[in-house]
């Protein structure tokens, strides 16, 4: 995973060298996303400029990646899983030039139409590609969004695009996210029958529809061997790496997967050893933090050599500015998570990691918030899943991605695996739902993932009830931020807050502490507008607040806001 930066529709008349030197200047705002390498292409219609975090091939693949004929510069920000078998069913010859895992790209445009081709990438990725033979650009955010891309215009009319929004404020007025699932592409030829610029959604799958799902039932075994597909498939690398472990259901489970595999070395079909064969695992808390406590166990059962990092309150106090720069949010509950992965990054690094597998994306796949226990219904349910998945570029994909890349570190995310979400979200809703007619276990959310992964885990791992990383690092953490900002923000300034930030103003000190801190970094109304607004419970989404009259009374975002709620479904 790397950071992209572009310039097209240049003009006859433009200074092109001092483009250059702007673009340069400004994707260096990027370049803690790639530090291994500054790549740079230019011509007369568009700029693109790369800067590399080499994971697969390290010795070769620097960006842009051109063709053969230098007519296709292509910059990419991630990683297309299964690159090898999108390269066999090639119906044309490519003369690939390096063993980048993304130079696939370019093939597949030269033979397909993108939203045909986008379809077929199983990864992550945000691509700018330049066809200048053509006076083509292609632009494109893979489905969920785990790769952050963002765009706007120049004063000169100019597209801009980059990786985070920080290489754009300064330049672009109307900087926006590019939309997940989504491409856009303009021709400087549009005239003679060049594509027209235009932004279209590629990514539409039918289990978005409840009608779709309702009464499927999904085989325990289907289930466990398509996550474990996934998790195979993501340990493509030739770097070291390791797997993120709170000790939580969800990172365990991807512990657990990865260290079946982690002997042998998936490029070479598993028959060769893998270069670094002893899987680490890290974890990060306060003292004495539930987390930490759960992850040893949950390592030691694994066989996992694991690192379990603390830190303090004040550590984590005076990295918020920073970590406010880097992700580029001021929602609560993602500022909250991110300072410990942050700060668990910055380890990671100094020990010479610069690959992780993480567990976000399962709490939106099967229900896994506390709160989906008052879901009234099947459809309720899945319809809130959808909505979950929806945002999740805004939030959880955004978190991990930026606070481990913060510092080089690139997160991967098996859950949201395109392949194993079609397995996943085919499911009727009705089988992840909370069973209230039977006691122990079963009422546990997750039940269904948890069940097909039986014996693969200690039961107090498997077992263990939802805690969300803000809560797990240590409930001290929350409780800590909550009174530092009552000192610091006056309730005469929360009450103006409307009038100060007129874009979802701050209902809490908190936030408004947080809010402050962002428009430093990044003034103006667009800024603003990135970040998502509206009241949630235990991570909601707005509308799942009607589920319980109680919910709207203590709308907090963090989990322990229906910590009873186990007892209150009975």
């Amino acid at each position: 995973m790397c950071s992209i930066f572009g310039i097209f529709g240049l003009q006859p008349g433009d200074d092109v060298q001092a483009l250059r030197r702007q673009s340069l200047e400004l994707s260096q705002k990027q370049r803690h996303r790639g530090p291994d390498w500054s790549g740079v292409y230019h011509d007369d219609g568009a700029i693109l400029v790369h800067e590399r975090l080499a994971i697969v091939d390290p010795a070769g693949g620097s960006q842009p990646l051109r063709s053969a004929d230098g007519e296709l510069v292509l910059a990419v920000n991630g990683e297309i899983y299964n690159h090898r078998e999108l390269k066999a069913e090639l119906a044309q010859d490519y003369a690939f030039q390096t063993g980048s895992d993304c130079e696939v790209i370019n093939a597949l445009y030269r033979e397909d139409e993108p939203a045909s081709f986008l379809n077929r990438l199983n990864g992550i990725f945000a691509f700018a590609l330049w066809d200048k033979a053509k006076g083509r650009a292609l632009i494109a955010r893979d489905p969920i969004g785990v790769c952050p891309l963002y765009w706007g215009h120049d004063r000169e009319g100019r597209l801009c695009v980059a990786s985070e929004m920080k290489a754009l404020a300064p330049i672009c007025a109307d900087v926006a996210q590019f939309p997940p699932g989504h491409y856009y592409e303009f021709s400087t030829d549009a005239e003679d029958g060049g594509p027209r610029p235009a932004l279209r959604k590629y990514y539409d799958t039918a289990w978005r529809d409840y009608a779709a799902v309702e009464g499927v039932q999904l085989a325990k075994d289907e289930l466990r061997e398509a996550f474990e597909r996934a998790v195979h498939r993501q340990l493509m690398t030739d770097v070291p790496y390791g797997v993120l472990l709170s000790g939580g259901l969800d990172s365990s489970l991807v512990a657990a997967v990865a260290a079946r595999y982690a002997r042998h070395r998936i490029e070479d079909n598993d028959t060769t050893e893998a270069w670094w064969p002893r899987l680490h695992s890290f974890a990060i808390g306060l003292e004495g933090s539930p987390d930490l406590a759960a992850a040893e166990v949950a390592a030691k059962a694994l066989g996992t050599v694991h690192h379990g990092f603390t830190y303090t309150f004040q550590e984590g106090l005076d990295a918020i500015p920073e970590v406010i720069r880097h992700i580029e949010t001021y929602d609560v509950t993602t500022i909250r998570a991110s300072t410990p992965m942050y700060l668990l990054a910055r380890r990671i690094k100094a020990m010479g990691v610069k690959m992780v597998l993480s567990g976000e994306g399962s709490d939106e796949i099967f229900g896994g918030y506390l709160y989906f226990h008052k879901a009234p219904n099947a459809r309720e349910f899945h319809e809130e899943l959808v909505r979950k998945l929806d945002a999740l570029h805004n939030y959880d994909c955004l978190r991990a991605n930026k606070s481990m890349m913060a510092w080089g570190v690139e997160p991967r995310v098996p859950f949201l695996d395109v392949e194993f979400l079609d397995v996943a979200m085919k499911m009727d809703a009705l089988h992840k739902m909370i069973d209230k007619g039977s006691a122990g276990a079963q009422r546990m959310e997750k039940g269904v993932l948890r069940e097909a992964f039986d014996g693969y885990l200690p039961e107090s791992i498997l077992w263990r009830q939802k805690e969300q990383f803000s809560d797990g690092v240590g409930y001290g953490w929350i409780d800590g931020l909550k009174a530092h900002a009552e000192a610091q923000v006056s309730d005469r300034e929360l009450a103006a807050a409307d009038k100060r930030f007129p874009v979802n103003p701050p209902q809490t000190k908190e936030a408004y502490l947080y809010r402050t801190l962002f428009e430093q970094h990044y003034p103006g109304q667009a800024c603003a507008e990135t970040v998502p607004g509206g009241k949630s419970i235990a991570c909601s989404s707005p509308a799942a607040i009607a589920w319980d009259a109680s919910f709207a009374k203590m709308a907090d975002p963090s989990g322990r806001a229906v910590s009873g709620v186990h007892n209150a479904a009975l």
